[in-house]
């Protein structure tokens, strides 16, 4: 699951600073692995 959400090179490098735009970003992101 991990290796899937290097995908995302927004997550893996970290570009939001805010911790809830973060987290929104990362909840998209399951999400969307999730539906595929």
């Amino acid at each position: 699951f991990f290796c899937r959400l290097k995908q995302f090179r927004r997550l893996a490098t970290r570009y939001e600073k805010l911790a809830t735009r973060f987290n929104a970003f990362l909840q998209l992101a399951c999400a969307y692995i999730w539906l595929m």
